[in-house]
């Protein structure tokens, strides 16, 4: 079964930019809507962006819409998120997800600190 690998987080001032990559470890991963979600310390995970199997169709919480870009690379097995002009209110754990139909997989995330 697919498993996903979150990578790009780190330390990063307000107004910067970064991107996160999410490696699948099979080819299935293109059959598979991906998305992203974060969670910051003491809240609930929370929905940032989802993507279709083709690319074709993006989905975008309100709070990132405008800053963030969900792509996909279905011939590397990856998903990124380009996240733009960043806040300290971005800072979270940032984790890629994957559903087919009854399967939904999860990474083990990745953290990003936004400073002020």
């Amino acid at each position: 079964q697919v498993q996903l690998v979150e990578s790009g987080g780190g330390l990063v001032q307000a107004g910067g930019s970064l991107r996160l990559s999410c490696a699948a470890s099979e080819r299935t991963f293109s059959g598979y809507t991906a998305g992203w979600f974060r969670q910051a310390p003491g809240k609930e995970r929370e929905f940032i962006a989802s993507i279709n199997w083709s690319g074709s169709s993006t989905t975008y919480a309100d709070s990132v819409k405008g800053r963030f870009t969900i792509s996909r690379d279905n011939t590397k097995n990856t998903v990124y998120l380009k996240m733009n002009s960043l806040k300290p209110e971005d800072t979270a754990v940032y984790y890629c997800n994957a559903v087919l139909g009854p399967i939904k997989k999860w990474g083990q995330g990745t953290q990003v600190t936004v400073s002020s």
